[in-house]
């Protein structure tokens, strides 16, 4: 066994180590709590920012919020860093599916470092506009050589990976992945998991068709994170309650996510 696999199933044989993945499962559904109460906010006409620099300024101001942050902080590093093992271990014998799935798994683990970054600044007391950076970084991209192809490409790549998660709830492709009792509790924790699932799908999906009309209009300004989709969409007609539903299902995610934290096959 090659240095890198031996390392990786020496952390996968740690129990402490797998204990922390499973923190990450936890703080991963904190996380979508927040971001559910920001959307529904949104929806009822409040204000907030309903995407992880929201909810990361919302946690910071509970009590003990600095704390939660830098939990939120150890938790998803350690998720990261496990998925970073499952795709160094991946032993699906078809080699095609094997190096599918190692990419998505170091891509899983690039979202929750970025996610794990965003508490971090806001444990150091500082804070980010994710909207106002999505923004910059489409501007920056289309004034580069094939820039609106480029932005163009961001926005269907964002949207395919919104469509793979309605897909996986509609398909229940994420229950192979969880180790469940029999019985009701298995029918409720699948529940939770195809409507979270297809909830944050439509909100990443969305977020992907901003890019897409940013590249159309050249108007990076358009462009924007799950914030600037969830408030594009509550500017459409019977927008905020279709919101209203997308905020309440993201909620039902963040509560798979505690489910997960128990009965993810690790």
């Amino acid at each position: 066994m090659s240095a890198p696999k031996a390392a990786a199933r020496a952390a996968q044989d740690s129990r402490g180590f797998e204990i922390a993945a499973r923190v990450g499962y936890v703080v991963l559904g904190i996380v979508h709590l927040v971001i559910a109460g920001i959307a529904v906010s949104v929806a009822v006409g409040g204000g907030g920012e309903a995407d992880q620099g929201g909810a990361m300024e919302q946690i910071r101001k509970a009590p003990a919020g600095v704390f939660l942050l830098w939990f939120i902080v150890i938790g998803l590093l350690a998720l990261a860093v496990w998925q970073v093992t499952e795709a160094i271990l991946e032993r699906n014998p078809d080699s095609k599916k094997k190096w599918g799935y190692r990419v998505k798994y170091v891509g899983t683990a690039l979202i929750y470092l970025a996610i794990a970054g965003t508490a971090l600044v806001y444990a150091l007391g500082g804070q980010s506009d994710s909207s106002e950076s999505t923004q910059t970084f489409s501007a920056r991209l289309m004034a580069a050589p094939g820039g609106i192809f480029l932005v163009a490409l961001v926005g269907v790549l964002v949207a395919a990976i919104g469509a793979a998660f309605v897909v996986r709830g509609l398909t229940r492709g994420f229950e192979k992945h969880l180790a469940l009792p029999a019985g009701l509790p298995r029918k409720g924790i699948v529940t939770f998991g195809v409507v979270g699932y297809i909830a944050k799908g439509i909100a990443v999906a969305i977020a992907g068709i901003l890019f897409i009309v940013a590249a159309i209009t050249h108007d990076p300004e358009t462009a924007g994170g799950l914030d600037a989709a969830l408030h594009a969409l509550a500017e459409l007609p019977f927008g905020r309650v279709i919101l209203w539903i997308i905020g309440v299902g993201l909620g039902i995610y963040g509560v798979y996510c505690f489910a997960r934290a128990r009965y993810a096959q690790m």
